[in-house]
């Protein structure tokens, strides 16, 4: 029982330290936040944080898997709603036109990525990190649920094009939302999705 407590604390802390991280990040930017911060934010101390991870990136990398996982969860609950190939479609088509509001998580991974390049000894690494966390979730029992290719975007250049023009139009909007308002973005991005499954048919 001593040991379940522990763990239990532990995880607790954990994500706590997540929870403060999203918000450092959010409120300072990723480069300027400080671990410090992010240990105050929580509640806990700078050894609490070195006992959960060895820096902000390392923070920043779990934040990442646990969005990705959580998205992952989500898609897959939609889709085991549906048995038509068009139903399930539409369904990943409306899943990539709602990460358009998740603004927060997309301007921080722009400032990671652009981080990164102004770091040339630590760019490869995240990368590497980057794609290591990508890999490593198991798509199989959602890939079951997937559309038959090649509709479902399952070459790695079309989900970068997805990606790229999703990035790019939230960057857009959130620094001049008089140039492309937000319904104008996620009606272009609603295009670029049916531009890509019609090239595909």
């Amino acid at each position: 029982m001593a040991v379940n407590k522990h763990q239990q604390k532990s995880e607790a802390t954990r994500r706590k330290l997540l929870e403060a991280g999203l918000r450092v990040f959010a409120r300072d930017g990723f480069q300027a936040a400080r671990l410090e911060d992010i240990a105050k934010e929580s509640g806990h101390t700078r050894g609490a944080f070195y006992a959960n991870f060895d820096t902000k990136e390392d923070l920043f990398f779990a934040l990442l898997e646990q969005n990705a996982s959580e998205r992952l969860q989500d898609l897959r609950q939609r889709l085991q709603k549906h048995a038509s190939e068009a139903a399930r479609l539409g369904t990943i088509r409306e899943f990539y036109l709602e990460r358009a509001t998740d603004r927060q998580s997309m301007l921080l991974t722009l400032e990671f990525k652009l981080f990164a390049l102004r770091h040339p000894k630590l760019r490869a690494r995240m990368a590497a990190a980057h794609r290591r966390i990508r890999a490593s979730f198991n798509y199989e029992e959602l890939t079951k649920l997937l559309p038959p290719a090649p509709v479902a975007f399952r070459t790695e250049l079309d989900k970068i094009l997805l990606e790229i023009v999703l990035t790019g139009l939230v960057l857009e909007h959130a620094y001049d939302p008089k140039r492309i308002s937000a319904k104008e973005t996620v009606d272009t991005l609603g295009r670029m999705f049916d531009l890509l499954v019609a090239r595909n048919r």
